[in-house]
């Protein structure tokens, strides 16, 4: 059986992982931040002092950094200004 993690690292664009289950408020997070592009909320299981993940609302296939494509630039942008 696949760990969420797995499934998350392994989804196509039309898979539902555990950020979409999050984003939807199917599962509960501490949401640090939220517009209507994306939302930050702390990792459940962190590694740091300071660990918090920010994901879209609308992946349009980028279900990780190495299916990033130009229309992904503005996105990829506006996540990585939220996170600092």
């Amino acid at each position: 059986m696949s760990t969420e993690q797995e499934k998350s690292e392994n989804a196509i664009s039309e898979q539902i992982t555990i950020f979409d289950r999050i984003v939807k408020g199917e599962i509960p997070a501490k949401v640090l931040y939220e517009d209507d592009q994306c939302m930050a909320f702390r990792d459940a299981f962190p590694c740091a002092a300071i660990h918090f993940l920010v994901v879209p609302k609308n992946r349009d296939g980028l279900s990780g950094i190495s299916k990033a494509e130009p229309r992904h630039e503005q996105l990829l942008g506006h996540l990585m200004v939220v996170a600092a």
